[in-house]
Parts: C-alpha cells; sequence; structure tokens
C-alpha cells in the first residue's frame, strides 16, 4: 500500500467486476491498490485504457470463488482456498493460474505449496494431469512418487478412474513397469545372495 503514496500516475476510485459466464459481481474494489499489488491491473487501469474510468470491469476467463479470493489477496494478504477439502486444489490450481496471469509472485508460490501439501489418494491423479498441463516438473514428479509409492490407495480411492490424459497414462504405466524391474532385480540378488551363503 505504500507504493500508493505520492503517485499522481495511480487512477482513483472503485472498481465493480463482472466475472465469469453468468458476471457475478466483486463490488467497489480500489483501483489503486489492485494496481500497487499487480502490473497487469497497472497496466489496464493505466493512463490512456478505457478501464482507467470504467466504473465495471468484466472479467470472463475465471470463476467468482477463484478471482475473489485473487482480489482479497491483493487486498489483504490473506491466501484463502475455501473450506472444502476436496475443492482446495482444485482453488489452488484455478488461483495459481490466475497469479500467473496477474503477475502476482507471492501468490503463485503459496498457490503451488498449497498444492504440493494436498497431493494425496484421491487428489493425486487430478493432480498429476494439472502439473503434466501446465507444465509444473516438481509437482508432477511428487505426485509419480506419491502414486509409486501409495498405489492401493489412489486406486481405492477412485484415482485410477479419474484419468483422462493418455500422456500421463502412458507415464504412470512405465513407472509400474520399472517398479517390477527393480523388484525382480532385487529378488534376483536376493536369492542370488541366499545361493552363495556358506
Amino acid at each position: 500500500v505504500g507504493k500508493t503514496w505520492g503517485d499522481a500516475t495511480l487512477p482513483q476510485g472503485m472498481v465493480t467486476f463482472l466475472v465469469g459466464d453468468d458476471e457475478e459481481r466483486i463490488e467497489y474494489v480500489t483501483k489503486a491498490v489492485l494496481c500497487a499489488r499487480s502490473p497487469v491491473f497497472r497496466t489496464m487501469f493505466g493512463i490512456g485504457m478505457k478501464e482507467r474510468d470504467a466504473a465495471e470491469v468484466t472479467v470472463s476467463h475465471t470463476d467468482l470463488a477463484s478471482f475473489t479470493a485473487l482480489v482479497r489477496y491483493l487486498l489483504t494478504d490473506q491466501f484463502d482456498l475455501g473450506e472444502e477439502e476436496g475443492g482446495r486444489a482444485q482453488r489452488a490450481l484455478d488461483l495459481r493460474e490466475l497469479a500467473q496471469m496477474y503477475q502476482v509472485p507471492r501468490l503463485e508460490l503459496l498457490c503451488a505449496q498449497a498444492l504440493q501439501e494436498s497431493v494425496g489418494p484421491a487428489s493425486a491423479v487430478p493432480l498429476l494431469e494439472a502439473a503434466h498441463t501446465t507444465g509444473d516438473g516438481r509437482l508432477l514428479a511428487q505426485c509419480r512418487r506419491y502414486v509409486a509409492n501409495h498405489a492401493a490407495e489412489v486406486r481405492a480411492s477412485g484415482g485410477v478412474e479419474q484419468l483422462r490424459d493418455l500422456g500421463v497414462a502412458k507415464g504412470l504405466l512405465g513407472d509400474a513397469l520399472d517398479q517390477v524391474a527393480e523388484l525382480k532385480m532385487g529378488a534376483a540378488r536376493t536369492a542370488a545372495g541366499q545361493r552363495a551363503a556358506p
């Protein structure tokens, strides 16, 4: 907020965002604070842009809950993914995408951390697919390890049935084949060691 002091180029006033296909409203948001926290908003509400003096701005690329979480973070520095446990991972994915789009790196890191903490039996496969789609190598590796180490739990949770991406399915099959090969080699070494023992 200190960035708003003494900067005559910042826009004055409030904006109401019309979010998503249903144009749900987030009302009376201070433009200057948004500009201080996000270079994208700084450009959007900059001198010469039609949004600078607009009372309403349409945001069609997201949903109300995710955009509200972005605005709340920018205004209050509070990171909130909501209460529903199953939806937190998806909200973190959606919010991370917004953080990238609006160039808010700290929020992007918080989302990445929340995603890593949310890997579990039911979420590992959907997160694996999302990591594959977005190119998030760290989350991809974590989810692959989780699936390999907790295969029975992932399968029991219905994670395998959630799999939609053929590339991810091939990768998981490759991981499983590698594990089988390692087990066979380990068993062969054990058997050879037992035969060699006096």
